[in-house]
């Protein structure tokens, strides 16, 4: 065994199977033969990948076309005609490279199939998703301008639908607070602004209802929110209210209790 190398063997040596004399030859070849260490790391990695890959069932047809694949593969190597003699060894590892890379080549396919079909269901329904909001802005917008008092609070409620609303959403909202003659509307599209006053928009148009507005309930809530969110801006209107004649003398009070917090 000195002089021969031993990678026939090699298989059998992987799972054991060599006994006694046997295993101690082939230890010692080894020992002595670069080549064949090289082709025993070879055939311990491929193991290994086999041992440790965890693959998904392939579905029926994609069995089938690999069992036709492998069919014409052993058909084709039967018919191979050997114009020079090859270590047996080497016969055997080439036909199990062969298959292993076969059923790599299978499941490879059958998990990017997985993957594209998840993406594709991911798009679909990111797709479907934005055209559903789309919808709910579309009859949002629209319910706001019916003449029904009752529909366009209606309308102003789909606020919730919305976890940041564009601009078209704060625009009419703040159409709704400035311009609706409903109390209750306007007090309605108030509720739906200051979960926003983070916006720049928001602040602009909560100022311009506060210099507007003539409803005491409103106005207090005004107030409170461009307190709350230390709007300086909101001083002008504040000092505007308290030299009207025509302002609540408790909304007056209110002001000179919070005004100093924000000048």
């Amino acid at each position: 065994m000195k002089n021969k190398h031993v990678d026939e063997l090699i298989p059998d040596y992987l799972d054991g199977s060599l006994k006694g004399e046997d295993l101690r030859k082939m230890e010692q070849h080894l020992a002595e033969c670069p080549l064949c260490q090289k082709e025993l790391e070879e055939m311990k990695l491929l193991f290994s990948a086999f041992r440790e890959d965890q693959i998904e069932v392939p579905s029926e047809r994609l069995k089938a076309q690999f069992e036709k694949v492998l069919e014409t593969e052993i058909s084709n190597h039967g018919q191979v005609i050997q114009l020079q003699p090859q270590r047996k060894g080497n016969n055997w590892s080439n036909t199990f490279l062969k298959v292993a890379a076969s059923i790599a080549l299978l499941v490879a396919s059958f998990q990017m199939g997985s993957v594209f079909q998840q993406q594709k269901a991911n798009k679909d329904i990111a797709l479907l998703q934005e055209e559903t909001l789309q919808m709910k802005q579309t009859a949002m917008l629209s319910l706001m301008e019916n003449q029904s008092a009752s529909k366009r609070i209606q309308g102003v409620s789909y606020i919730e639908e919305f976890e940041s609303p564009d601009e078209a959403i704060i625009k009419a909202l703040g159409n709704r607070l400035l311009y609706d003659e409903n109390d209750n509307v306007r007090m309605s599209a108030f509720d739906a602004l200051a979960k926003f006053t983070s916006s720049e928009s928001v602040k602009n148009i909560l100022i311009e209802a506060l210099e507007k507005e003539k409803n005491p309930s409103i106005q207090v809530a005004i107030i409170q929110a461009l307190v709350q969110i230390q709007e300086k801006k909101a001083v002008k209107p504040m000092q505007k209210l308290l030299d009207q004649e025509d302002t609540q003398p408790f909304i007056k009070e209110q002001i000179k209790a919070v005004l100093p917090s924000i000048t």
